[in-house]
């Protein structure tokens, strides 16, 4: 089983909604290892890079504008950002998360307990989890220094 580092991100809504402990809790209670948290702005480059790949489709701006916390009013556009390690990791963080789409996570996930979808149709659910390898590895070097990240 290899041993990977994944990337999560504590979105505004669910700081706002005052989710941080409980998102913990639940990483925690999956047998993984946090090696790195730090509340940290996000600027618009950042979000832009950080959903790079996502440039082409029609919901990427509301996305930028939801990940600074615009939607929340947040001014200061903070977040928490993650690093977990562990066998595996990706995909354990990726079930106790649950589905993208609130609507479609199970019961029991975060996104399944605390995600929803507002009238404006913006999935609101809670966290941001790296999908594969390449991607953890590309977010966790965007958010994170090296010097960051407990060894």
């Amino acid at each position: 089983m290899p041993i990977e580092q994944t990337l999560i991100l504590v979105k505004p809504d669910g700081a706002h909604r005052k989710l941080t402990g409980l998102v913990i809790d639940r990483l925690d209670a999956a047998g993984l290892e946090m090696v790195a948290a730090k509340m940290t702005c996000v600027t618009e480059k950042l979000a832009r890079e950080h959903y790079a790949a996502l440039s082409d489709k029609p919901f990427f701006e509301g996305l930028i504008k939801y990940i600074r916390g615009e939607f929340h009013g947040i001014k200061d556009h903070r977040i928490l950002a993650l690093v977990y390690r562990g066998e595996n990791a990706i995909k354990a963080v990726r079930a106790v998360a649950g589905a993208t789409n609130p609507e479609q996570a199970a019961p029991g996930t975060i996104r399944g307990s605390f995600g929803r979808i507002t009238t404006a149709q913006q999935f609101e659910n809670v966290l941001h989890a790296s999908s594969d390898p390449a991607d953890a590895a590309r977010e966790v070097a965007l958010w994170f220094r090296k010097d960051e990240i407990i060894p």
